[in-house]
């Protein structure tokens, strides 16, 4: 037994020296032909020294790398493929990529990235044309750094950039307005509840946009006319979202029927609530006047906003009906409860009229009659 560990020993240390002798890291794997080093799940903390000049396709992936800078990729002007996924980056500085003059694809998915540097994917020739960032940010504030560096960085050329997996429930305005070759943009799998003014300024080249698994309810004008804005030749992806088919719909179905060309999963999406629309197709709604399309329209019975005035109007003459025939009756309710006191109430004013009113009457025969008048004059005599 001893015999065979020091001979696995040995072994282990030849390839080691082998390694070395031939300029391929420790722990790591390389290929010449290929031009590839792959250093993967070695529990690395840094990237690695020592990685040959002929490397083109440089794979560090399941490592536990905290953070990477300048130095971390210092005279590997030949890489043109970059994967650095599934590290637990948190950090990545600016400047970090800048000498990777001829990087074409960066990959940086399920990281933990909580600090993004303003210039952090700043790559000189603006070389860069695909950029992974899926399931990479740390919490919602990095949300800020990741705008600033998608701003600040030469990011002129980038073709397609993937930030699905991120949690992201909002996009600052202008996040892309830098960007305008882009031609692809990943959204999925994200937070989004809503399209605001702003949010794809810019991307003046852009061919698909994929928003499927958001949640994302409904989308207002706003929104519409930011969807509107963008190229006529753009695919749509908006499938997987809880769409709530109530009144506040009724505008993006009425624009999903004229939209169907732009949006490719149109067909596809259904009603997640209420329960009774479930799974009902978007593009069979309509409204009060029937913008739906097909032949199995379902209407959903939003009103217009003179209509709906006028409902509001009828709506308080009857409530105030309904409060000023309970206030009567109540009253009546009094009356008839009380109506024993209220009949003697009633009989004791009506004598004490009469008694003042014949009072009255004998005053006004008195003076009407002389001879009475004179009987009383020698009365009071």
């Amino acid at each position: 037994m001893q015999g065979l560990a020091l001979r696995m020993i040995f072994s282990a240390l030849l390839c080691s020296i082998s390694a070395r002798a031939s300029g391929c890291p420790l722990r790591c794997e390389c290929s010449e032909p290929a031009h590839t080093v792959k250093c993967v799940s070695k529990d690395l903390r840094s990237v690695p020294s020592g990685i040959p000049g002929y490397t083109r396709n440089l794979f560090i992936m399941g490592n536990q790398i905290s953070r990477i800078g300048p130095e971390s990729f210092k005279g590997l002007d030949n890489i043109t493929t970059l994967s650095l996924s599934n590290n637990r980056i948190s950090e990545v500085e600016s400047q970090t990529f800048s000498g990777l003059r001829s990087l074409r694809t960066l990959d940086l998915s399920s990281n933990q990235l909580a600090v993004i540097h303003p210039e952090a994917f700043t790559i000189p020739g603006h070389t860069l044309r695909e950029l992974n960032l899926s399931r990479v940010l740390y919490n919602h504030s990095a949300v800020m750094d990741l705008a600033n560096s998608l701003r600040w960085s030469t990011l002129g050329q980038l073709r397609t950039l993937d930030l699905s997996g991120n949690r992201l429930i909002y996009l600052p305005p202008h996040t892309f307005s830098f960007l305008g070759a882009l031609r692809r943009l990943i959204l999925a799998n994200n937070s989004l509840v809503a399209i605001h003014n702003g949010t794809f300024f810019g991307l003046s080249s852009l061919e698909q946009l994929d928003l499927t698994l958001n949640t994302l309810r409904t989308i207002q004008g706003e929104g519409l006319a930011e969807l509107d804005s963008l190229p006529v030749k753009v695919r749509l992806l908006l499938g997987e979202n809880p769409w709530t088919c109530i009144c506040g719909l009724e505008p993006f179905a009425a624009w999903l029927n004229v939209s169907q060309g732009q949006v490719e999963d149109a067909g596809r999406l259904v009603c997640a609530f209420p329960p009774d629309m479930r799974n009902t197709s978007l593009l069979s709604l309509a409204g009060a006047h029937g913008e739906g399309s097909g032949g199995n329209r379902v209407v959903l019975g939003c009103l217009r906003v003179g209509e709906d005035a006028d409902l509001t109007l009828q709506t308080s003459y009857m409530f105030l009906g309904v409060v000023l025939g309970f206030v009567g009756l109540v009253f009546l309710l009094v009356l008839y409860l009380n109506r024993r006191g209220i009949k003697k109430r009633i009989m004791s004013m009506r004598d004490a009229c009469t008694e003042v009113w014949e009072g009255y009457h004998y005053r006004y025969e008195i003076d009407s009659d002389p001879r009475l008048s004179q009987v009383s004059t020698t009365a009071d005599i």
